[in-house]
């Protein structure tokens, strides 16, 4: 995101000393992108960002994939993978991944209990607030987060997660292997968001200030590449606590954009799904689909027409109001749907006749598409629906 800010004390010039009151010289690091030659940023440390005193191996969650084979349509209820003690199950490692390939993951997660310390080394992370508070600590400072904010946390960003209020914290977290960023069509040869973006520069919500905590002898978890599944994991100990960071400056930081400051691309007759995109990674796209009124031309059918995913695998996560497309199918609030490459998928019978003269939609649903097949997670395969994928014809397979 080149969109530059500064929290915090920095010097005047960068690359040059920056002393404390006592004299002290702090540590400048730079977290930067791409090998020098995309977006970064100075952060300013107290300690020495790269003193370890420990390491051992740490699992992450399940990580094994399931291809989706036979090649059917799926629905996965999500709801069913919160578990009854959700105050004990923390943001990080209480993850149930659902859906996977090696350019993104996604994962889901009611949770309750704050975070360890943890740091993804395999690539950004946006994870979208289905219900839920908390704040976002950071080695930038802090954000909060509400419901239906995506979370973009940089790749090697040291935070952790601390629900607040007393309501279950419900996250659907999509993990790359690449970075996660605005579509490159919304974005000015400089970065800047431009006119026709559905969103603007005055939507995001990054730290407002450091944030510093004392502390020695810190465990961090570090996700990263390798291991039997292509990730794997380490648990450091660092000698202070990572959050000493006293001033920062650049392009390169966590943020938060609310799905409610999308603002809809309609047009007279059905609109494809590119004008629903807020993201994209490498070889997959992030859109939503918001409350918003439907095609205006006399003749409109609002519902989407039937369409096969030549190149790439569809995954919608209904998260709020009511899909007129999916009526009859059995999905609902947090559900996923999974429509593969390779098959043609549409509105369930009887959804276009119904949408016919209609002017507005009441729903919400985050969509990964992605140019690789993906794979079942054991949270996925834990919560299927098996008569979903017979739900077009009205029947399955006999006996």
């Amino acid at each position: 995101m080149a969109y530059y800010r500064r929290a915090g004390a920095v010097p005047p010039k960068r690359h040059t000393q920056h002393r404390a009151a006592d004299g002290t010289l702090y540590r400048e690091e730079l977290m930067g992108e791409e090998g020098f030659s995309s977006d970064s940023s100075l952060l300013y440390h107290r300690g020495v960002p790269s003193a370890i005193v420990d390491a051992s191996p740490w699992d992450p969650p399940d990580q094994e994939l399931t291809g989706n084979r036979p090649l059917i349509p799926r629905h996965l209820r999500l709801h069913g993978l919160g578990a009854a003690d959700w105050k004990a199950v923390d943001p990080v490692t209480g993850r149930r991944l659902v859906l996977g390939n090696a350019d993104v993951r996604i994962s889901y997660v009611v949770a309750g209990e704050t975070s360890p310390l943890y740091r993804n080394a395999v690539g950004d992370e946006c994870v979208y607030v289905e219900s839920g508070t908390a704040v976002v600590e950071t080695v930038f400072g802090a954000v909060a987060a509400r419901a239906g904010d995506y979370v973009i946390l940089p790749r090697s960003t040291t935070h952790r997660w601390v629900p607040t209020g007393s309501d279950p914290l419900r996250l659907y977290a999509i993990e790359a292997s690449s970075h996660i960023g605005p579509p490159a069509r919304y974005l000015s040869r400089y970065g800047q968001l431009l006119e026709h973006a559905p969103y603007c520069e005055r939507d995001l919500h990054g730290p407002d200030g450091p944030l510093l905590v004392d502390g020695t002898d810190v465990e961090v978890l570090v996700k990263h590449r390798g291991g039997e599944h292509g990730i794997t994991g380490t648990r450091h100990v660092v000698p202070t606590h990572p959050f000493d960071v006293v001033g920062w400056d650049g392009c390169l930081y966590p943020y938060t954009v609310n799905v409610a400051d999308f603002e809809p691309i309609t047009g007279r007759v059905h609109q494809p799904p590119p004008v629903h995109q807020i993201f994209e990674g490498r070889n997959f796209v992030i859109c939503n689909f918001v409350p918003r009124k439907v095609d205006y031309h006399p003749l409109a059918v609002p519902v989407p027409y039937y369409h096969s995913n030549v190149d790439s695998d569809e995954v919608m996560f209904y998260c709020g109001g009511d899909y007129e497309a999916r009526k009859g199918s059995g999905i609902g609030q947090g559900s996923i749907s999974l429509h593969p490459g390779g098959h043609s998928h549409g509105p369930q019978p009887g959804a276009v006749e119904r949408s016919l003269g209609a002017e507005y939609f009441d729903e919400l649903a985050v969509m990964v598409d992605t140019f690789a097949p993906l794979a079942l997670g054991e949270g996925g395969r834990a919560v299927e629906d098996p008569a979903y994928a017979w739900s077009w014809s009205g029947r399955g397979p006999a006996g």
